[in-house]
């Protein structure tokens, strides 16, 4: 069987899609036996492979640009997607919206509907995009995986999507994420500035993440603790600066913004707590990653953190932000129960594996190519 993985989401981010998409493709072709895996990306500004898959064939359109490609299939619904990337048995799209095709099964990855949800937290353009080729995608794809049963379940509900035609997946965690030695934390906390104990957020500045919220909390705390914040800015992001900025204790914030992967272990490893109050998540990398670096997570019920994060980390069922404050008061002056946390944290994420993420998605493959 041909296999053809489109992996541009690779190419234009770090985090999220593109870091679904480079960690399966790097595990896949461990599994393809005699199959053939392909990875097909535009490369028209000559940016050179964005992922390490020594074992898969490339192919790459470097005479198209991709905006005008997509921009093609947006108005037009042509050129058919095998067409550029030449012919395969099965396509697999990890970035939610299934592009035009004329042969080949095909198989998309819905990371989650927080733009059916919540479509005030998203980006205008994106939102238009997704809302309007959501339905097409679902109803011409063999087969859509989600990263979560959480995500499954509302595909099923607000797609009318039948379940046969779903499977529930989870991500991994890379395994670059672990605790780092003692040295690394107090170098990485001196060259961020970071003297006081903190509490951490890791994500994307929009307005899912709730940051307004975690301020507000942080500003009901008594303990002498900082608030870091680390992140790239996205959409909608003026507003949280804003909040930032005129808090009261704007002097004890920092904003570190986009951090290198190299130094993210170290930061969630100085954290007294990670805090993630996001009001939506399909799936929730960051307080998984907290975990593996032996920080005790405060969570969100939203979306599929109870399912991803449960029973190792504190779920908080609602929006309040005294109860937040007291619960994080109660998690600081406790250091028996901090540490229960951090062990069953690195026990909790054991089970999430790459190998095991590609392993499932080749059984779709194979259930949808037979």
């Amino acid at each position: 069987m041909r296999i053809c993985v489109d992996i541009q989401s690779a190419v234009a981010q770090r985090a999220g899609v593109g870091r679904y998409t480079s960690s399966l493709v790097e595990e896949l072709p461990r599994l393809a036996g005699d199959d053939d895996i392909q990875c097909f990306f535009f490369d028209f500004q000559r940016k050179g492979l964005p992922v390490n898959v020594p074992r898969a064939h490339l192919r790459v359109n470097r005479w198209l640009p991709g905006r005008l490609a997509q921009k093609a299939w947006k108005t037009l619904a042509w050129p058919p997607f095998n067409w550029l990337a030449g012919p395969a048995d099965l396509y697999h799209f990890p970035n939610f919206i299934l592009p035009p095709l004329t042969h080949g099964r095909s198989v998309v990855t819905i990371h989650d509907l927080a733009f059916l949800r919540y479509p005030e937290t998203i980006e205008p353009r994106n939102l238009r995009y997704l809302s309007a080729r959501i339905r097409d995608t679902v109803e011409r794809a063999d087969a859509v995986i989600t990263v979560s049963e959480f995500t499954a379940r509302e595909l099923c509900e607000l797609l009318q999507v039948p379940r046969a035609r779903v499977f529930s997946i989870h991500e991994g965690l890379s395994s670059r994420i672990a605790r780092p030695e003692a040295p690394a934390i107090t170098s990485m906390k001196e060259r961020y500035g970071l003297e006081q104990p903190y509490l951490l957020f890791v994500g994307t500045l929009e307005p899912r993440k709730n940051i307004p919220f975690l301020i507000d909390v942080f500003e009901h705390l008594q303990e002498d603790v900082s608030l870091v914040i680390a992140g790239m800015r996205g959409w909608k992001d003026e507003p949280i600066m804003e909040r930032i900025r005129t808090s009261p204790k704007a002097g004890q914030i920092h904003y570190l913004s986009y951090v290198p992967e190299g130094d993210l272990p170290a930061l969630y490893a100085g954290a007294e707590l990670f805090v993630f109050p996001s009001i939506y998540e399909g799936f929730g990398f960051p307080p998984l990653e907290a975990m593996a670096c032996g920080t005790p997570v405060i969570s969100s019920a939203a979306g599929s953190l109870p399912e991803v994060l449960h029973p190792a980390a504190s779920i908080m069922n609602d929006f309040c932000a005294e109860a937040w404050a007291a619960h994080i008061q109660t998690l600081l002056t406790d250091e028996t129960l901090r540490g229960a946390m951090r062990r069953d944290g690195i026990e909790h994420v054991r089970k999430y594996t790459w190998a095991s993420c590609a392993q499932q998605t080749w059984d779709v493959y194979r259930q949808v190519g037979a």
